[in-house]
């Protein structure tokens, strides 16, 4: 089975609409369709090694009752402006449990086709052997895709909310 998910959608915008929605961190918020993501702090990113805070409830998904609202720090792997922006999630969890997230960006004739990527090939062998991968199915990412070309094609972010 394949340690990673990916799934793509055109997106009739410009990438870097788009590109600035996925460095904002209440952009991830604003398209999470998995419930979990409930608000972010912290500045847009604009270089490898930079993060924020995710403020998550895992109750959305309902697979670890036990877990509830808790906060990650997502961190900057790759960042190609337009082009690619990769994360690293860092958690209560020591060590890390080493998955990753993502978006590749690429011009399409009629936008930008997105690629929403999310790949636990180099996380701790423990997490794969009790089946919690993936934490979030492909369906999931589609969705969250839908709902980054509607909220793109609605002006992310409208300047009276971001003043």
């Amino acid at each position: 089975m394949s340690e990673c998910l990916e799934t793509s959608r055109l997106i009739p915008a410009p990438a870097s609409e788009i590109f600035a929605l996925l460095c904002d961190p209440q952009g991830h918020v604003a398209i999470d369709a998995s419930g979990m993501l409930q608000d972010a702090t912290g500045e847009p990113v604009t270089a490898v090694g930079d993060s924020f805070v995710v403020h998550m409830d895992r109750e959305a998904l309902g697979d670890l009752p036990d877990w509830g609202r808790y906060d990650v720090t997502v961190r900057i792997e790759e960042l190609e402006p337009d082009q690619l922006i990769t994360w690293s999630i860092l958690g209560r969890i020591r060590p890390q449990i080493g998955h990753r997230y993502g978006y590749r960006l690429e011009p399409a004739e009629e936008g930008t086709r997105v690629t929403s990527i999310y790949d636990w090939s180099e996380a701790r062998q423990d997490f794969k052997d009790n089946g919690v991968f993936p934490v979030i199915s492909e369906a999931n990412l589609r969705a969250t895709l839908g709902i980054l070309d509607r909220t793109v094609r609605r002006g992310y972010p409208a300047a009276d909310a971001r003043t």
